[in-house]
């Protein structure tokens, strides 16, 4: 399968010609292969019950080996799958070895997934430092506040409220000169746009299936350096973390240096069938395609918007700084209402905060969007 026009790409989308669908920053609707996937696993468990685990292990094995080209990456030893992404970044905040004094930078408004991990380490006598973006240089304040006690810098790769793109390079660089662990809560970012794990120098990327990547709920990425993981402690060890778990009788349990080592028990089958063949298709579109894409719809959608009268956008205006949110606030408007308009045509999007937030993917209709544009258009007269 490799679409190479927007009408084949289209037909792997139900959801279009039935919803006008911009809320992938929050849940997306599958694409076709991935319901195939999961109705096909689910009707062969159902009549012939786990007599296919060997298959069922294969499409496992299939989605850790295709994983790693969303970060730029091969081996298929540095990805773990988790089950979702708080779950990634608490075995990053309990299984550092922190000593008391250590203190560790994020981003104060982020999400609670990446703020409260970081937080819970005060109990150890370990110093939160959360960090109030500046808006012109949200990088400058976070490397501002990087010290001698630092050990770790946390950060939302995309905000997911204002759809605001850090530069990770810029962050990464300055981790690497400080000695400090770079971690990359990356669940508004890979699917959406290419993210190469090498070039930003992160230690630490997790990202749930659930947004941009197309997949059910109960599943995520978590990537991480070799030489980063082994800086971890196995807080919840298990049968599971093995390359061959079926094995019980093996004489060492010492657990594995691979990233399956946070890999504790069963696993979500029908989520890995679901993910496998979402990142079968967004590999096959390539992420530098799929990434242009959307820039694109969001280039439409800041470009129609910012010069309506009383409409004040607060995500970026500045490509560099987008990823696959516009997020706006119509002054008179408030958002409940202008949220229930557009549902009322068949357009679904978010609020977060003050804000309606618009989030399209790469194979959302350019046409969809423009309808979009005309009903808030008509909300700002």
């Amino acid at each position: 399968m490799n679409p190479s026009t927007s009408a084949s790409v289209a037909e792997l989308f139900p959801v279009i010609g039935r919803r006008t669908w911009l809320n992938h920053a929050a849940i997306s609707p599958w694409p076709e292969p991935v319901s195939k996937a999961m109705q096909d696993f689910v009707s062969d468990n159902a009549s012939q019950g786990p007599l296919g685990y060997g298959r069922w292990l294969q499409v496992e094995q299939r989605l850790r080996e295709l994983a790693p080209s969303l970060l730029g990456q091969e081996n298929a030893d540095d990805i773990a799958l988790v089950s979702n992404t708080s779950t990634g970044l608490n075995r990053i905040a309990r299984g550092l070895d922190w000593q008391a004094g250590d203190s560790v930078v994020f981003m104060a408004e982020d999400f609670p997934s990446n703020t409260l991990p970081w937080m819970a380490l005060e109990r150890l006598g370990v110093q939160p430092r959360p960090v109030s973006l500046d808006t012109h240089d949200p990088e400058r304040s976070l490397i501002a506040a990087i010290g001698p006690s630092t050990r770790l810098l946390a950060v939302s790769s995309v905000h997911y409220e204002n759809g605001h793109r850090l530069d990770l390079a810029r962050l990464g660089e300055a981790c690497s000169r400080h000695g400090v662990l770079f971690c990359i809560d990356a669940i508004q970012h890979l699917g959406a746009l290419p993210l190469d794990v090498d070039q930003v120098q992160a230690d630490f990327v997790v990202a749930g299936s659930h947004k941009w990547l197309l997949a059910p709920e109960g599943l995520a990425l978590f990537w991480s350096r070799p030489e980063a993981r082994a800086l971890l402690d196995v807080v919840e060890p298990g049968w599971r973390m093995f390359p061959d778990p079926f094995n019980f009788s093996r004489p060492d349990w010492t657990p594995p240096n691979s990233a399956r080592r946070f890999e504790p028990g069963t696993l979500n089958t029908a989520a890995i069938h679901g993910l496998e063949a979402s990142v079968s298709l967004l590999v096959e579109q390539g992420m530098d395609r799929v990434g242009s894409a959307l820039l694109d719809r969001t280039d439409l959608l800041t470009e129609a918007l910012e010069s309506v009268p009383r409409i004040w956008l607060t995500s970026p205006i500045a490509r560099e700084h987008r990823a696959g949110i516009v997020s706006l606030v119509i002054d008179g408007v408030d958002p409940e209402s202008a949220l229930a308009q557009l549902t009322l045509h068949g357009i679904h999007a978010a609020i977060r905060g003050r804000c309606l937030r618009l989030s399209p993917h790469f194979y959302t209709p350019m046409q969809q969007l423009e309808a979009a544009i005309d009903v808030i258009r008509k909300m700002a007269e």
